[in-house]
C-alpha cells in the first residue's frame, strides 16, 4: 500500500488543531464537491481523497493510531503475507511470496497486533460481503473549553455556555432531500454507504463521500441544508459547577453533542474548565489567600483586624505588635470545601506605608527615629 500522508491530501500541517482541520476540510469539500463540478472526474476524485483523510484526521481516536503507524512506518511500503516486512526485511516464515488477496490479520506492527483489526478499527471495516453500512453511528463529540469566575469555581454555581454542533434538518428532518424529491440508490457507492480503495490486493471501506454513509441520495437537495441531513446549530445550555473546581478540570455531558446517524446515540460535550485570576483572591490546593492591609501603627503596635471571607462572612484576627509586611496568618476551615474536605484561610498583611504626613506625625516620627538612633 503506498503511503497515505493524509495531512498533505488536507494541506495542513501535523500539529494542526481540530478546529482548523475542519475549516480547511468544509472549504476544499465546497471547493470540489461532485454538485458543484459536475462531469469533472478530476475534481470528484479529488473530494473522495479529502473525505477519506478527514474521515481519519477528523476524528481524534483514528488520528492518534494514524501517526503511531506512521511513526512506526506502517505505510512506507508492505505486500501480502510472504513479501518485504514492514521493515523491509526478506519473506516472512510460512508465507508464499508475491500472494495476492491477502487479509490485514497477515500483518502484525509493533504492539498493535493484527494490523488488520487496526485498520478496521481506523478506516471504519472492510465490510464484506457487500453488505451495506447500516450501522448506528454515534453523533459527534464536542469539546472545548469553558472559562469561569474564581467566585463561581469556588463556590460553585451555574454557568452558561453556546454550544456549536450538528443538529437535524428542520426542513428535510434529516433526510437531505427538498419537498417532493425522491430518495434512491447512491450511484456512486451502489446503495452500500461505503466505498473501498486499496492497492495491490488490499482493500479497506470509508463512508461514500456521495451519500456520506447514508447509502441513497434524493434526486434534489435540500436547499436548507445541501443534502447533509443536519445542519451547524448554536444550542445554549447551563453548566453545573461543582464547588472547588479546579483548573483543567473536566466533566462529560451525556448526549449533548451532535445528533447521531442511523438511529445511533447522541455525541457527548467534553467541557475543560479555566478559571479566570481573581484581582482580590488567590488559591494554593484547598486554602484560599487574600492580602490585608494594615498601617504602620496597627503593625507597630498590633491590632485587631477584620477580613471578609469569599462568602461574604467576617472573622477577626489578632496582628501582634511587631507584625512585617508579608506575615501570613490562617484561621482554620475558612477555606474552599470539596469532597468533605475543606481549607483553610490564609491572610498576608501588606504594611501600608504612608505617602504624605501631617507635621506633627512628621516630628512624631522623627523622635521615634532618634530614640532609636536611626540614620535619616
Amino acid at each position: 500500500m503506498a503511503k497515505k500522508d493524509f495531512y498533505g491530501v488536507l494541506g495542513v500541517s501535523e500539529t494542526a488543531t481540530a478546529e482548523d482541520m475542519k475549516k480547511q476540510y468544509r472549504r476544499l469539500a465546497k471547493q470540489h464537491h461532485p454538485d458543484a463540478n459536475k462531469g469533472d472526474a478530476k475534481s470528484a476524485e479529488r473530494f473522495k481523497e479529502i473525505s477519506e483523510a478527514y474521515q481519519i484526521l477528523g476524528d481524534e481516536k483514528k488520528r492518534k493510531q494514524y501517526d503511531e503507524m506512521r511513526r512506526l512506518g506502517a505505510f512506507d511500503g508492505f505486500t501480502a503475507r510472504g513479501g518485504p516486512s514492514p521493515r523491509g526485511g526478506g519473506p516472512r516464515a510460512g508465507g508464499a511470496g508475491g500472494a495476492t488477496g491477502a487479509r490485514y490479520e497477515e500483518f502484525d506492527v509493533g504492539g498493535f497486533g493484527g494490523l488488520g483489526d487496526l485498520f478496521s478499527s481506523m478506516f471504519g471495516g472492510a465490510a464484506p460481503r457487500g453488505q451495506p453500512a447500516t450501522d448506528p453511528e454515534s453523533g459527534q463529540k464536542v469539546e472545548t473549553t469553558l472559562e469561569i469566575p474564581f467566585r463561581v469555581a469556588v463556590l460553585g454555581g451555574k454557568v452558561p455556555i453556546d454550544l456549536e454542533v450538528n443538529e437535524e434538518c428542520a426542513s428535510c428532518a434529516g433526510s437531505g432531500a427538498a419537498k417532493g424529491a425522491r430518495v434512491q440508490g447512491c450511484p456512486e457507492c451502489g446503495g452500500r454507504g461505503a466505498i473501498s480503495f486499496g492497492q495491490g490486493g488490499f482493500a479497506v471501506n470509508r463512508p461514500c463521500p456521495r451519500c456520506l454513509g447514508k447509502g441513497t441520495v434524493p434526486t434534489q437537495h435540500c436547499g436548507t441544508c445541501a443534502g447533509a441531513g443536519d445542519q451547524r446549530a448554536r444550542r445554549k445550555i447551563n453548566i453545573n459547577v461543582a464547588p472547588g473546581t479546579e483548573v483543567g478540570s473536566k466533566i462529560r455531558l451525556k448526549g449533548q453533542g451532535g445528533r447521531g446517524l442511523r438511529g445511533g446515540r447522541p455525541g457527548d460535550v467534553l467541557l475543560t474548565f479555566q478559571v479566570k485570576d481573581d484581582p482580590t483572591w488567590d488559591r494554593e490546593g484547598l486554602d484560599l489567600v487574600v492580602c490585608r492591609s494594615v498601617n504602620i501603627a496597627q503593625a507597630t503596635l498590633g491590632s485587631k483586624v477584620t477580613v471578609e471571607t469569599l462568602d461574604e462572612k467576617k472573622v477577626s484576627i489578632r496582628i501582634p505588635a511587631g507584625t512585617a509586611s508579608g506575615k501570613r496568618f490562617r484561621v482554620r476551615g475558612q477555606g474552599i470545601a470539596k469532597d468533605e474536605k475543606r481549607g483553610d484561610l490564609i491572610v498576608e498583611v501588606a504594611v501600608v506605608v504612608p505617602e504624605k504626613l501631617t507635621s506633627e506625625q512628621e516630628r512624631l516620627m522623627k523622635a521615634f527615629a532618634e530614640s532609636a538612633q536611626l540614620e535619616y
